[in-house]
């Protein structure tokens, strides 16, 4: 074990017997975090980010993106919500793969998200290895072909009413067996710090929600389908091939999709000698 690791160990029960010990003041000033460990100081900016958001949006974003920061195998995290119809639909993610994986298992209607996203489903479900997982065959497919192995679904549940929407915090990682205990302790204080949040934010509708992503999705997907049209046009691609390419090379050098989209529509020789 690293001492990164066992230091995150130790900050942890540090950190839950706090918890135990009475109320903390996070919304005041966050100058006393300097004696804190790395675990206390990710959770106590988190809390009081949060408090701070007024819309689903940001407090759904602040979420996985201290998923990315708190918890060391996440490569792509996303979080699943389900209406009251029974659909699912996932709004914030931190790399568009994401959003592939998790509609994979909304088309199935199986797979771990969605599991930990129904009233009735499980706090957590877990897969250690996708590639010899047979109980979510579509969707553990779906993630081996594009390169993750491993992933943690926690419950959002921000409260009993119909007008919240319950969901799930959605982990993936490119290795195998890469969520270790720790990690789910993890995961389940980020769940109830996005919970409790979502239960006093303003606006918690899927309307409003909605609006509010398709915005910024149909800006993305403009982004994307220009880098596709000039991948196609450059290198004598198909539409699919072009977006494989854009795809791999978002894995490969650790870049959010779009950001690499806007790179090519930029500099459209940036990919020139990438991978066909």
């Amino acid at each position: 074990m690293s001492e990164d690791v066992r230091e995150w160990e130790r900050d942890r029960d540090r950190f839950v017997g706090a918890m135990g010990a009475g109320p903390i003041d996070v919304a005041g000033d966050l100058d006393g975090l300097d004696d804190a460990g790395p675990l206390s100081r990710e959770f106590a900016t988190l809390t009081h980010s949060l408090l701070s958001a007024t819309t689903v949006g940001e407090v759904l974003t602040q979420v996985v993106y201290a998923a990315r920061r708190i918890i060391p195998g996440v490569h792509l995290a996303s979080v699943t919500l389900r209406e009251s119809d029974g659909t699912f639909h996932t709004p914030v993610e931190t790399d568009p793969v994401a959003v592939e994986l998790d509609q994979e298992q909304y088309r199935s209607g199986r797979g771990p998200c969605v599991e930990s996203a129904r009233p009735d489903g499980p706090a957590m479900a877990a897969g250690d290895d996708l590639g010899t997982d047979e109980r979510w065959p579509e969707f553990a497919s779906a993630c081996v072909r594009a390169g993750f192995r491993s992933v943690l679904a926690t419950s959002l549940l921000p409260d009993g009413s119909p007008s919240q929407l319950p969901g799930a915090l959605n982990l993936y990682s490119r290795g195998r067996r890469a969520f270790v205990p720790a990690d789910r302790d993890r995961a389940l204080l980020l769940a109830t710090h996005a919970s409790l949040a979502l239960a006093t934010t303003a606006a918690v509708s899927a309307a409003d929600l909605e609006r509010s992503q398709l915005r910024t999705a149909i800006a993305s997907r403009d982004v994307i389908g220009q880098a596709k049209g000039i991948l196609m046009a450059r290198r004598g691609l198909t539409a699919d091939e072009a977006f494989d390419v854009l795809r791999r090379t978002s894995q490969d050098v650790n870049v959010k999709l779009i950001d690499l989209a806007t790179t090519v529509t930029e500099r459209p020789e940036a990919l020139d000698n990438s991978r066909p």
